[in-house]
C-alpha cells in the first residue's frame, strides 16, 4: 500500500469514528415528528405508542372505519417519505431525530384491495391521520401487512397525550369496523401466501343461485339439511327466548359426485345476507380465522370441504393432527347462542367418525348423500338431457342401465353424446346417447367412472373405500355434482 493510499485510509477511518461517536441532538425531531408535535401540542418524543393488530383480511374494514372516524374531524391523510424502509419503522422511530433518515411529510402509500366479488377499494397501506376524538388530538398510523417482510398482520399505531382517549378511540374503531364491514353478508374464501402459513387475505366469491329442484337427492334428505342449517336461523329469536342453542354442525357424507357440493351451494343460495366462509384443501388451516369472523359477522356459515383429508393426515402420522384438533376446537369454541352453522363434507366418513365421537356435540346432524336410486337417476339424467332432442324413453333406459352411477356420470354421459353428434355435423340422437353409455360402461373406462365418482366394477363400495375424490368444488363453483 503506497503512502497516498495509507493517508486516505487513515482519513476515512477517522471519519467513520466521528460518525459513530456523533450523538444526535436530544431535543431534535424528524420533520414528520415536528409536524406531529405541532398537532398534538406536546413533546411527542416522550409519548407511548399504542399498537392495535388487525387481521390481514380485515384491512379494508379498518380503512373504512378509520376514514369514517377521520371524516368526522375533517382530517386528511398524510404520508411519510424518507427511505425504502420507512414502512418498517415504528411510529416512534419515524419521529426520532433525523440522524439516519429525515422522515418527512410525503405521499401516501395505497393498495387496491377487493371489497366484493366485483369491486375494489383503494386502501391506505401506509399513512397517517391527524384527527380529534372526543376533543382529544390523536395521530393514527395505518399499516398494511407485509408478509414478505415477516409482518403478517395489519395494524394501527395511536399516538396521543391522553391514554384514555386512545383506549376509547380503539373501542369505537372496533365497533365501526364491525358495523361498516364490507365482509358482512359476503361469500368468502381465505387464501394463503408464499411467505408463511398466515392468512394473506379474503377472496370474494359470487353467491351461487342453485334452486332446490337442481339438487336431486333421495326424498327428504335436502329438506332435513335445509331445516337444520336455514330453519334454525329463521327461528333464532324464538329459540333464544326458549334458551335453545343456535350453533349447529352438519356433516354431509357419501361417495364423490353424489351431490354434497351442490347441496352446499343450495344452502348458500338459501341464505342471502349470511356471511359464508368456504375452506377446502390447505385452506382448512384457516379454520380459526373463519370461526372468529363467523362469530363477529353472525348469522354466518362456515363450510369445510373434504375435511377427511385433515383426518387422513392424522391417521398417516399415527398420532394427533393439530389441524384436526383446530377444526374440532373451532366447532366447540363458539357460544351456544351464536347463529353460526358449520357444514362439513367428506367422502370418507369412517376417517372422521371416531374423532367426532370422541368429542361429542360438535356435529349434531349427519346426513348421508348416497348414490342415487333408480328414481333419482332418472331425474338426474332428465335434468342433464333437458332441452336436447333425446327421447324420454331413451333417457330413462340409459338411467336404468347406469345403476350405481352419480350425477357427475350423467352430466358427462350427455356431454359425450352431444360431442359425438357435433363431430358428425348433426343433432344428437338416442343412438348417440346409447353409444356414449356403452363407452362409459366399458371395462376400459373403469378409471374414468371412478373419477366421476362412480364405483368401479360390481363392488359398490370400492371407490369410496379407495378414497377416490370427485365431484365439484364449492370454492371453485364447478357445475354439477
Amino acid at each position: 500500500m503506497d503512502r497516498q493510499t495509507q493517508d486516505f485510509a487513515e482519513l476515512f477511518r477517522r471519519f467513520l469514528e466521528e460518525v459513530v461517536q456523533a450523538q444526535p441532538d436530544a431535543g431534535g425531531l424528524s420533520p414528520i415528528g415536528l409536524r406531529l408535535q405541532e398537532f398534538l401540542g406536546t413533546d411527542v418524543a416522550s409519548l407511548p405508542v399504542v399498537t392495535h393488530a388487525i387481521a390481514a383480511h380485515r384491512l379494508v374494514d379498518a380503512d373504512v372505519a378509520l376514514a369514517d372516524l377521520a371524516a368526522e374531524s375533517g382530517s386528511e391523510p398524510l404520508g411519510v417519505s424518507g427511505g425504502q424502509m420507512r414502512d418498517q419503522a415504528a411510529l416512534g422511530e419515524l419521529i426520532a431525530p433525523p440522524h439516519r433518515f429525515p422522515y418527512s411529510p410525503g405521499p401516501i402509500d395505497y393498495v387496491s384491495v377487493p371489497s366484493g366479488p366485483d369491486s375494489t377499494r383503494r386502501v391506505m397501506s401506509f399513512g397517517l391521520h391527524l384527527l380529534r376524538f372526543d376533543g382529544s388530538p390523536l395521530v393514527v398510523l395505518q399499516r398494511a401487512a407485509r408478509p414478505e417482510r415477516g409482518r403478517n398482520t395489519a395494524s394501527l399505531e395511536v399516538l396521543t397525550a391522553d391514554p384514555a382517549a386512545a383506549d376509547a378511540f380503539l373501542a369505537e374503531f372496533g365497533r365501526r369496523m364491525l358495523a361498516l364491514s364490507v365482509l358482512r353478508g359476503q361469500v368468502l374464501s381465505f387464501t394463503g401466501n408464499e411467505y408463511g402459513q398466515s392468512a394473506a387475505g379474503a377472496t370474494f366469491l359470487p353467491r351461487p343461485t342453485v334452486a332446490a329442484d337442481d339438487v336431486v337427492l333421495a326424498p327428504g334428505v335436502l329438506d332435513a339439511v335445509v331445516r337444520h342449517v336455514v330453519g334454525v336461523g329463521e327461528q333464532r329469536e324464538r329459540l333464544r327466548a326458549q334458551h335453545q342453542h343456535l350453533k349447529r354442525g352438519v356433516l354431509l357424507y357419501g361417495p364423490p359426485g353424489t351431490g354434497k357440493t351442490l347441496t352446499v351451494r343450495h344452502l348458500l343460495a338459501r341464505t342471502p345476507g349470511t356471511t359464508a366462509v368456504l375452506l377446502t384443501g390447505s385452506g382448512i388451516r384457516f379454520v380459526t380465522e373463519a370461526a372468529e369472523l363467523a362469530r363477529a359477522m353472525q348469522p354466518a356459515l362456515v363450510v369445510l370441504e373434504d375435511v377427511d383429508l385433515v383426518a387422513s393426515d392424522r391417521m398417516m402420522h399415527h398420532g394427533p393432527q393439530p389441524l384436526l384438533f383446530e377444526v374440532l376446537d373451532a366447532l366447540d369454541g363458539l357460544d351456544g347462542d351464536a347463529d353460526v352453522a358449520f357444514v362439513l363434507t367428506t367422502n370418507r366418513v369412517d376417517v372422521l367418525e371416531r374423532a367426532l365421537a370422541d368429542r361429542p356435540g360438535r356435529v349434531d346432524l349427519a346426513v348421508e348423500i348416497a348414490l342415487p336410486d333408480q328414481e333419482s337417476r332418472r331425474r338426474l339424467f332428465a335434468r342433464y338431457a333437458d332441452g336436447l332432442p333425446f327421447g324420454a324413453e331413451a333417457v330413462e333406459a340409459a338411467a336404468d342401465r347406469a345403476e350405481g352411477t352419480t350425477g357427475s356420470f350423467a352430466k358427462e354421459l350427455v356431454r359425450r353424446a352431444v360431442l359425438a353428434a357435433a363431430e358428425a355435423g348433426r343433432e344428437p340422437t338416442d343412438d348417440d346417447l346409447a353409444a356414449a353409455l356403452d363407452g362409459l360402461l366399458d371395462d376400459r373406462s373403469r378409471l374414468t367412472r371412478s373419477l366421476l365418482g362412480t364405483p368401479s366394477g360390481s363392488d359398490s363400495g370400492e371407490a369410496e373405500a379407495e378414497g377416490m375424490s370427485g365431484g365439484g368444488s364449492v370454492t371453485g363453483y364447478t357445475a354439477g355434482y
